[in-house]
């Protein structure tokens, strides 16, 4: 790849052609950003390209959009909601495995697509080796089983996954050789490979983690879907040999290795993000249909609230948790800390030039001028020689960061974020601007107690938001920043990233706001995608969370007392938010925020400045 970032522009275009080709979903939308590759429904997320990337991460972020793609391709959701089982452990097994499936039908159809993945995985044990996240004994065996079935299913052995491979393989191959052996048969089939995964997992002793059998009822629909899905790949070795060609065409210059950020590596967390639902159900769930048109108009309510919470970081986490993810954040300031602290010291000498002190001159009594001594001396009686200090009005600030904590942010992206609010709640505290830092998620993937009440119930039409939200206060405005500085290192904590209500969590933000007594009160948001919830969104019309989003940003926008901005990462936040600005990538977050701040503190200065002239004249 050279130096160009018309070159830049163009691979980002023929990865999401190719995404596009391997899943057959031509309203597949890719954004770039992330630390890994993500997918939510019809949006996917891939890391920013730079111009040093060498061949081998070409290839691996190659790798990460077959992967996303061949997964939106293959996988059926209404087969995955009825074997998916109950217990943490089983499900991690049963989402890693499906996800193999679905590479490995890649692989073994395009070997363009299987180079790709390989390198894939080697770039996530390389990341996984820097990582500061220590997996407990059932996530290393769920990585080394997925790794010994990826090698029987796609006959691609990994070096670097030996030594993962090798502490588990003889307790798993005593215990689920069997199994294993009959997932190689049935990869073409989800529902068959999905009976045989369970069967597995009761191999593997977990069996009381299953939850019930699914029953046999729908079979006729289950079979409906296994034709279309074997239809759709026989049409695939017709559409995806020019994106095997067009996946081997680019090539790169020596560059330098990509940064060492944290990576979560079990691929479970993919499976659990990555909802995607077949087209009949797609069309229900997004309100497509001719009969779901009125759905679209619905208001928007709440199924439940007995299950969302309001919490504070340290309640959510053990103490030496909490410190061991302080330490790792401040390692990761080392790096950053530079630029930031240079555009936060801009924006602290800009406040602090608008609270300094002047003078009054030419007043008939005060201080005396000595700039007019010789005047007075010679002339005792003159007027005008006097001044007087004033002070030039600041008004009583307090500034709120919302910022997004969905799976979408987890990588590079949610690190700057809680970089930039550590430097930037210190530089504000500085300058007597009080600071809140509060953050946004849900509490479980795919609805969580919300979701079960609702089934539990009946499953009533269009219940409106069906997840239990997780609202957390990283830091109150009263909080001095040394209290509080350890609870930001929360952002980095594995698992705790999952879905985005972003209606809510503005209306939120926004009442904590109100109950403040300063004068002036400034909301920054901070996002890198529109509001997803899957769990909602399948039993509602499809922009039901957005159109809920911008009634909020309407009605906090018409409230003067609240100064409302947003920053998108990777997202056009644009089309929601009256002032806000789009960033490309998370290294111009912390000047983002900087010069958005400063430009509404000029917005301010500018403005009273303006006054007093007016009223001068």
């Amino acid at each position: 790849m050279t130096n160009k970032s018309s070159d830049i522009d163009e691979f980002k275009r023929a990865l999401t052609m190719a995404m596009r080709s391997i899943s057959k979903q031509d309203e597949l939308t890719v954004s770039f950003g992330s630390d890994k590759g993500n997918l939510s429904g019809l949006k996917a997320r891939l890391p920013m390209p730079n111009k040093n990337m060498d061949s081998a991460q070409i290839n691996s972020l190659r790798g990460e959009a077959d992967s996303l793609a061949l997964y939106l391709a293959h996988h059926k959701e209404m087969i995955d909601e009825k074997y998916s089982p109950q217990g943490q452990n089983a499900k991690g097994i049963y989402n890693s495995l499906e996800k193999v499936r679905c590479d490995a039908i890649g692989s073994n159809s395009m070997t363009g697509v299987s180079n790709n993945l390989v390198e894939m995985e080697k770039t996530k044990i390389k990341r996984k080796v820097l990582s500061v996240n220590n997996d407990s004994p059932e996530g290393k065996m769920i990585e080394a089983l997925s790794y010994i079935v990826m090698e029987r299913l796609t006959g691609n052995k990994i070096d670097e996954a030996q030594e993962y491979i090798q502490p588990w393989k003889k307790w798993i191959e005593e215990r689920a050789e069997t199994s294993i052996d009959k997932l190689i048969k049935s990869v073409q089939d989800q529902k068959e490979y999905a009976k045989i995964t369970r069967k597995l997992i009761g191999d593997l002793e977990l069996g009381d983690e299953l939850g019930e059998d699914p029953t046999e009822e729908d079979q006729e629909d289950d079979s409906n879907e296994n034709e279309n899905e074997e239809f759709s790949d026989a049409e695939e070795d017709e559409s995806t040999s020019d994106d095997e060609t067009q996946s081997d065409d680019m090539e790169a210059d020596d560059g330098t290795p990509e940064e060492d950020d944290s990576l979560e590596t079990e691929m479970s967390e993919v499976g659990e993000e990555s909802d995607n639902e077949d087209d009949s159900l797609a069309q229900s769930a997004r309100g497509r249909g001719n009969d779901n048109e009125q759905r679209r108009e619905l208001p928007y309510k709440i199924f439940t609230e007995k299950y969302d919470e309001e919490i504070k970081a340290v309640d959510l986490c053990e103490m030496e948790e909490l410190e061991r993810l302080r330490e790792y954040l401040d390692q990761q300031l080392n790096h950053l800390q530079g630029a930031v602290t240079r555009l936060a010291n801009k924006l602290q000498r800009k406040l602090l030039a608008q609270q300094n002190r002047s003078w009054e001159f030419d007043l008939e009594e005060g201080l005396l001028d000595v700039s007019k001594l010789t005047r007075v001396i010679i002339d005792p009686t003159s007027a005008l020689s006097f001044k007087m200090e004033k002070d030039i009005e600041f008004r009583d600030t307090v500034v709120s960061l919302l910022i997004d904590n969905s799976g979408s942010m987890r990588g590079r992206p949610i690190t700057i974020a809680a970089m930039c609010a550590d430097i930037l709640a210190r530089t504000l505290e500085r300058c007597s601007v009080k600071t809140e830092v509060l953050g946004f998620t849900t509490k479980a993937w795919k609805g969580g107690k919300s979701r079960e009440s609702w089934l539990e119930g009946g499953k009533q039409p269009a219940p409106g938001r069906l997840n239990d939200l997780r609202h957390i206060i990283y830091k109150t405005a009263d909080e001095p920043w040394r209290r509080s500085k350890r609870n930001l290192g929360l952002m980095l904590r594995e698992g705790l990233l999952k879905e985005n209500i972003d209606g809510e969590a503005l209306e939120w933000a926004h009442k904590r706001l109100l109950g403040r007594t300063e004068q002036r009160k400034i909301l920054m948001v901070i996002s890198d995608g529109a509001p997803v919830d899957d769990s909602t969104l399948s039993v509602n019309a499809g922009n039901y969370l957005e159109r809920h989003l911008k009634q909020v940003i309407q009605k906090i926008e018409l409230d003067s007392s609240i100064e409302l901005t947003a920053i998108g990462i990777g997202h056009d936040v644009n089309r929601y938010y009256r002032k806000a600005v789009t960033i490309v990538d998370a290294e111009q977050l912390g000047g983002a925020i900087t010069e958005q701040l400063a430009g509404l503190f000029d917005e301010e200065f500018n403005s009273r400045h303006k006054k007093r002239i007016k009223i001068g004249v």
